[in-house]
């Protein structure tokens, strides 16, 4: 039977030496927290970066928190060096670099949020569109050739002389 204990790859000095420079740059470039809250009355959480600048973001963007109540919102707790925040209620852990660069939740998740708000959107244009369209009977079907309607139809094209 083959030795088990033994299969993790060896780290060199240097492994740990480039490890521990790639932490030192990420703690003096990446954004992190000093501080964090919620607000109730804008439905935002407040993060305070150490560099000085604010930071705030809804609540209803972030994918684990979308559904939270406002006790469990205010219980926010900054963590990791600042890196991350943490809502121990909930058992979520947000990476601040991430909600900085406006990243609130899985890609598939942000693009059903970002299509959600698309399709609210309102405009006078639109409005008229909707209107002029109502009065055609609704929506304009599509145009397809001959040869479309004819493969749909599971038709040949007729042979030619």
């Amino acid at each position: 039977m083959a030795n088990v204990r033994n299969t993790k790859p060896k780290r060199s000095d240097a492994d740990f030496s480039e490890a521990f420079a790639r932490g030192q740059e990420a703690l003096e470039r990446e954004p992190r927290a000093k501080a964090a809250c919620y607000d109730d009355t804008m439905k935002k959480v407040t993060i305070d970066l150490i560099d000085g600048c604010t930071y705030m973001f809804p609540v209803h963007l972030v994918q684990e928190l979308s559904g939270a109540s406002r006790a469990e919102l205010a219980q926010v707790e900054v963590e990791g060096l600042g890196f991350n925040l943490h809502w121990p209620k909930l058992d979520v852990d947000l990476y601040v670099p991430a909600l900085v660069a406006g990243v609130f939740g899985t890609h598939d998740w942000m693009i059903k949020a970002l299509a959600r708000r698309a399709g609210q959107s309102t405009s006078p244009a639109k409005a008229a569109a909707a209107r002029a369209n109502g009065v055609k009977g609704g929506r304009p079907r599509k145009k397809q050739g001959a040869e479309t309607r004819l493969q749909r139809a599971g038709a040949r094209e007729p042979a030619s002389p």
